[in-house]
This record gives C-alpha cells, structure tokens and sequence, in this order.
C-alpha cells in the first residue's frame, strides 16, 4: 500500500517538473528569433556564443561539485569531439532555420527528428523497426514536409535556404540523438558529455565563422563581427539566458523528472515543447502557421506520440516477462 501511495506522490510531483521543462526549452527558438530580428545577429555567431557560454556555466559547476567529472578518456575524449562536430553543425542549421523559418515552424521541423531517428536506430544500431515504428517514422516525415512546404514548386523559389536548413536541422538533431545513447554505452556522464560536446562544438563554430571569404550562410564577415552584440547590455544578458535557462535549466529539469516518472512518459510530456513555442511566438512574435504546416505538426506528433507508446508497450511486456526487475525498479523508485 506504502508503494503504491510513493508511486503517486511521484506521479504528482514529476508531472509538473517535465511540463516546466517543455515549457522552458520552447524559449529556446523564441529568444533566437528576438536576438536575430532585434540584432541582427549572425546566426552562427549567435550559435557559437550560445554553445561557448553553456560549456563555460558547466566546467564552473563540475569543478564545484564534482571534479571527477571532467576526466575523460583519449578515446572518449576523441568520440566527443566527434560529437561536438555533429552539435556544432546541427546548432547552426537550427539557429539559422529559426532566423529563416520562424520560432514555431523551426521547432516542429527539429520534432520531424523521431521519424530520422527511427530510420537511423535501424540502420546504424540495429534496432527493430515494427510497424508502430514505421507508421511514427512516415507520420513525423510527411509532417516535417507539410511544414516546410517542400511539395511546392513556389517554396523552392522563395525560401530554399529556409526548407534546407529546417530539413537538415532534424536530421542532424536525430544523428545527435543516436550518439547521446552510444555516449551512454561507453559509459560517459551526461552531465561530463554535455560539458564536453558544447565545447568542442564552440571550437568548430569559431573556426566556421573564421573561415576566409564568409562563404556560410549566417558566418561573420570579420572577426570583428564576433562581438557583434558590442555593448549591448540587454543583448548579452538574452545570450547568457539562452545558455543558462532553456539548455540548462530546462534540461536539468527534464533529467529530475525521469527520477519521478518513467522516460517513456516524460519524454511524451516532453512533445508538449512545439505547441508551447507555436502559442508563445503567436502572442509574442506575432507568427502564425498556415492549414497546412498546422496539418504537418500534427503528423509529427502523432508521429512523436506512436514512438512513445510502442515504448510504453514494449516497457510492460518486459515487466510481465521479468516481474523480479519490475520490483526492483519500483522499490529503488520508492527510495527515491
């Protein structure tokens, strides 16, 4: 009786911390759009401030409270700067594609990641398709090219740097996610990756917008443009909340719901994330989705919701097979 009433004090109190957590990190794109359409901001110096400061708040915290945690080895040390490649590029397509795209439809496109993902999983981990599998990877796929209105010849004429970038953003956001569980399996701390990744994702971003001729889209013309904001007191200060709260803040948060709630839940709690950025850029923004990308962000979470479940299903047909574990877990939950 004293489980089962633990269990639904966990439920009450992991319920609000993950909605708080989507909540926060759907400001994420919306303090982007304000600093480029304020600042004019390049979008990869934007990015490379963003993943520099982050890295910068998380070696002051592990140094700390725990200094352990920034040991690493050569060979991990040699797998996270391969990860940070990957940061580093999937932050500035999603920079850009906010600048390009919009706060609202650029967060539904990174949600079009699960369909990638499902794809990837099968072909680099060797995971199990199914068919809710299939359906979720087809539905968050056909959303994503709703949204970004790749189906019409117009669109090309008008916005391909936009349908690109938007496109390219949940596809890299997928390979990020492939190698967060293969950064688990070589038994790194997410808290050491995280530190790690945005480093070296800072490096590649600094030398991207360095390169000579400015060629990237959204690179400093100079490297004076690396200060671009200058003395802008309130500009800096948004760059340092983009760092400090929807990626910190709001990832933090989300880790301290996975101690209350299952992550098949949490993670279902997290989909939340695109409807609060779409009301929150509509009321702030003044941005609006058309029938169609509306219809889109609806297959990418039916898409998103259907990866959850079969997760949900496959979590209980373990515990009925396996009802020993399934004790286990829930006393060591009841700890907590």
């Amino acid at each position: 009786m004293q489980s089962t009433t633990t269990e639904q004090s966990d439920v009450r109190r992991g319920y609000p911390i993950a909605v708080a957590s989507a909540a926060i990190l759907s400001t994420t794109a919306i303090i982007i759009r304000h600093l480029t359409q304020t600042y004019q901001i390049p979008a990869l110096v934007l990015a490379f401030w963003r993943d520099s400061l982050v890295a910068l708040i998380m070696l002051l915290i592990l140094r700390v409270l725990d200094r352990r945690l920034l040991k690493v080895t050569k060979p991990q040390l040699r797998y996270l700067g391969l990860y940070g490649l990957v940061l580093a590029l999937f932050n500035s397509t999603w920079t850009l594609s906010v600048a390009v795209n919009g706060a609202a439809v650029s967060t539904v496109l990174v949600y079009s990641s699960a369909g990638f993902t499902v794809v990837l999983g099968w072909w680099l981990l060797k995971e199990r398709l199914g068919v809710i599998k299939v359906l979720a990877a087809a539905a968050s796929l056909a959303g994503c090219l709703l949204i970004s209105d790749v189906l019409r010849l117009e669109s090309w004429l008008v916005n391909p740097v936009g349908i690109l970038t938007g496109l390219f953003s949940g596809l890299l956001y997928a390979i990020y996610s492939v190698m967060g569980r293969s950064a688990s399996q070589r038994g790194l701390n997410p808290w050491t990756t995280l530190l790690y990744t945005f480093g070296s994702a800072a490096i590649l971003l600094l030398s991207f917008n360095l390169l000579p001729g400015a060629w990237l889209p959204g690179s400093a013309n100079s490297p004076a443009d690396m200060l671009w904001l200058g003395d802008s007191v309130a500009g800096w200060g948004l760059l340092f909340l983009l760092a400090a709260g929807p990626t910190l803040a709001g990832f933090g948060l989300y880790n301290v719901s996975l101690g209350y709630l299952p992550s098949s839940v949490a993670n279902l709690v997290l989909s939340l994330e695109p409807a609060f950025t779409a009301v929150i850029a509509y009321f702030v923004l003044g941005e609006r989705l058309t029938m169609t990308q509306l219809g889109g962000s609806l297959l990418i979470l039916i898409g998103v919701v259907l990866l959850r479940m079969q997760e949900g299903l496959r979590k209980s047909s373990d515990n009925r097979k396996r009802p020993w574990k399934s004790a286990r877990t829930d006393g060591a939950r009841a700890r907590r």
